[in-house]
Order: structure tokens, then C-alpha cells, then sequence
């Protein structure tokens, strides 16, 4: 153990100790709030709907404390425990060629890890989302869909791991400069890529075939001056009852996506003011200011890595001797999340900013009536919860509380 151990220690209790109050102070708020639905919402929202959505965010925070504690405790195993000292002796006792070794090593705990976080996955899909009726998932899918994304990430994680490793090898003193372009373009190239290559694996999308509905979607893309590639409904009841609505893609390969559940749940008016939404993201250039932000940390991190990887502390200090680039890049993804965990207000406060942006966007093309009722409707049929805790909110919701949305829609109605 070195300073930097202790560092880490410090930084990982004191983050897993902010998340579990936070996650009981937001139970005590909810339970105090079940009884009492906000005077802005009792026209529209039932008793019965209202304390639905108390008892699934105390059921959700619940489960998350577990998460938390079993994430910190799997994180000191697999360093200071000696957990990736092993994996990483294991594949080096083969003898391989050193790159070869770096991506079985990086592969293989990726996938240890995706089977150590089952449990928790399968009891949050068929225990927790069955008990409030929004699991229509089965075990076969469940598994099939593990299987995929297995093999999916095999498939493109081994050249993308080959790719760092060279350029960490062989660029010289600047190699995290050189990863930072390569993984920006790799970003870029995922994004043009997933709605028409990687999206399909999972789930089935079929062009939207309402024509009075398909009408007034191409006529508000008109006046927004969106293009895309086609409208198209996802079938998302397959596996969960929640709704939603999203565009995705980059350049000429731009979709509007919409959940089967959701057609069901909004009339017209409703998912064109949701839809309108959307486009304000687009038409008032998040995606792209986000894209910048991330560019930036992320430049800032790889940057870090470039000089604490050089340096044999950074190893010693998380429980691992052997110095590779293959375990610089598994100590970083690992260790990164402690000290970005608290960068959350920050950059929920700049979410939050966005989506009170995009919701007067949508008042300006559309309604802000119609997008209250949507939002009204969506609340209640994914039992989100009407009165979060204020703190807990502010750190951890990329949106505003719904009675403070509601709010702002309502003064542009003035």
C-alpha cells in the first residue's frame, strides 16, 4: 500500500457513503410524500398511481444499496484483493504473444464481470420489474440477449483493444493523445452505425404505419428542419412495459424511434409534443455539446492514465505488479468512475439545463398543453415517482422533477 491507496480507499468509501444516504434520504422523502399526491398533478394522477410510483423508487433505492455496496466490494477484490494479479498471471503463464495476452486479459474480465453482475440483473428484471407489472421479459430472451451482447462485444472489443494496445506501444510519449482521436472516431463511428447495424440485433423496428400519424410527424420534422431516415416503432413491450421516444443515429442515418408501448399509452397530440422535445435536443445542438464536454474529460482522463500509467505507484497502489497497458486501461475503467462520481451535480445541472431547453422548444412548434399531459401520462406508466427528494435529485436526475417541469410548460402557456 502508498498514498495512492489510500487515496482510492478514501475516495471509494466516501462515494459508496454519499450514495447510500442519498439513497435513504430519497426513501424517507418518498414514503413521507406516498399519501400526498402535488396539487399540480391530482387531476390527472390517481391515489393508487401516486403511491405505485413511491413504492417502486423505494424498491429501486433499495436495490441500488446493494449495488452500491456490492460494486465496492467487488472493486477492492479484483485490486487490492488481488483479483486481477491473478487473471492477469493466469493468461500470462500461457506464453502468448504480449498483445494476444493484453485482449484475452481485458475480454475475459469484462466477461467475468458481466456473469458476477447477473444475479443482480436477472432478480432486477424477474423479481423487482415483475412485482409492479412491468416485466415482459423471459428467461430465454434474457439469455439470448446476454449471449449477444457477449459476442458483440468479442467482436468489436478485440480490434478495439488491439487498437489501443498498438497505440500505446508504438506512438510514443503522446499515445493517449493518439487514443483519444481514435476513440472519438470509434464514438462517431458507433453512432452512425447502431440504429441500422447493432439496434436490429435486439429489437425488431418496422416503419411507422399510421399514415394520419406518419402526416403529422413528417410535418412537424418539416418545420423543425429535421431529416431522417425513417420513422420507425420499436417493438420495446417485448421485454419491459416502460415507454419512450428517441432519435439516434449521425449524419444520413438519423432515426425517430418511437416504443410500441408508448404509441399505446399518448393520442397524436401527445407524442408530437414529445417528439418535438426530442428535436429540441437536436435543433438546439446538445448532442453535440455534449459530445464536446465528453471529448474534453475524456481527453483529460486519458491524459491522466499517459502519466500515472508510467509510474509504478499507480500499480502498487491498487494491489497489481504487473505493469502493462493491457492493466493500465483495466485499472483505469475501474477506478475512474470513483473520482467522476463526483463531477454528477455538474453535469446533471448542464442535463437538467437541456431538457428545459428542449421542452421550449417544443412549446414554441408544438404545445406545451400537450407535452404537460404526455409527460403527466408517461409519469404514471412508468411509476416515476412525483416527489423526489430536492438533493438527491439535483446530483443524481438528468431531469428536472416533474412538478418543476410542469411548472416552467406552464409559463409558456402564459
Amino acid at each position: 500500500m502508498n498514498e495512492f491507496t489510500w487515496v482510492f480507499l478514501i475516495a471509494l468509501i466516501l462515494m459508496t457513503g454519499i450514495e447510500l444516504w442519498l439513497s435513504l434520504r430519497q426513501g424517507r422523502h418518498v414514503f413521507a410524500h406516498r399519501d400526498k399526491i402535488p396539487e399540480a398533478f391530482k387531476a390527472e394522477v390517481s391515489l393508487d398511481a401516486h403511491q405505485k410510483a413511491a413504492d417502486y423508487t423505494q424498491a429501486k433505492g433499495k436495490l441500488g444499496r446493494i449495488e452500491s455496496v456490492f460494486g465496492m466490494i467487488l472493486l477492492v477484490a479484483w485490486t487490492l484483493g488481488g483479483g486481477l494479479a491473478v487473471l492477469s498471471d493466469a493468461w500470462l503463464s500461457l506464453g502468448l504473444p504480449d498483445a494476444v495476452t493484453g485482449i484475452i486479459f481485458m475480454l475475459s474480465f469484462f466477461i467475468i464481470g458481466s456473469l458476477i453482475e447477473l444475479p443482480l440483473s436477472w432478480y432486477k428484471t424477474f423479481v423487482l420489474e415483475e412485482r409492479f407489472g412491468f416485466n415482459n421479459n423471459t428467461p430465454t430472451l434474457f439469455l439470448s440477449d446476454l449471449a449477444k451482447q457477449t459476442l458483440l462485444m468479442i467482436a468489436l472489443g478485440a480490434p478495439l483493444i488491439w487498437a489501443a494496445l498498438w497505440l500505446m506501444n508504438s506512438t510514443g510519449e503522446y499515445w493517449w493523445l493518439y487514443l483519444w482521436a481514435a476513440w472519438i472516431g470509434f464514438g462517431l463511428l458507433m453512432m452512425w452505425a447502431y440504429p441500422a447495424f447493432i439496434a436490429p440485433l435486439f429489437n425488431k423496428f418496422t416503419p411507422l404505419e399510421d399514415e394520419q400519424l406518419k402526416a403529422r410527424v413528417e410535418g412537424l420534422l418539416a418545420r423543425c428542419g429535421f431529416k431522417s431516415q425513417g420513422i420507425y416503432v420499436m417493438d420495446g413491450s417485448r421485454r419491459s412495459g416502460h415507454g419512450n421516444a428517441y432519435f439516434t443515429g449521425l449524419g444520413n442515418n438519423k432515426r425517430i424511434v418511437f416504443f410500441d408501448t408508448l404509441l399505446k399509452t399518448l393520442d397524436e397530440d401527445q407524442i408530437e409534443a414529445v417528439l418535438a422535445h426530442e428535436l429540441g435536443h437536436f435543433r438546439r445542438k446538445h448532442v453535440m455539446k455534449n459530445m464536446g464536454v465528453m471529448a474534453v474529460l475524456s481527453l483529460i482522463g486519458l491524459a491522466a492514465l499517459g502519466w500515472a500509467s508510467a509510474e509504478s505507484w499507480f500499480y502498487t497502489g491498487l494491489g497489481v505488479t504487473t505493469e502493462s497497458n493491457a492493466m493500465a486501461l483495466v485499472l483505469f475503467m475501474m477506478v475512474i468512475p470513483v473520482f467522476s462520481f463526483f463531477l454528477h451535480p455538474m453535469m446533471t445541472a448542464l442535463s437538467r439545463k437541456y431538457e428545459y431547453e428542449a421542452d421550449d422548444y417544443a412549446a414554441s412548434v408544438s404545445s406545451s398543453e400537450h407535452l404537460i399531459k404526455a409527460l403527466v401520462a408517461l409519469y404514471q406508466e412508468n411509476a416515476s415517482t412525483l416527489t423526489p427528494d430536492p438533493l438527491v435529485s439535483a446530483i443524481y436526475d438528468s431531469h428536472p422533477p416533474a412538478t418543476l417541469r410542469v411548472a416552467h410548460l406552464q409559463a409558456n402557456k402564459a
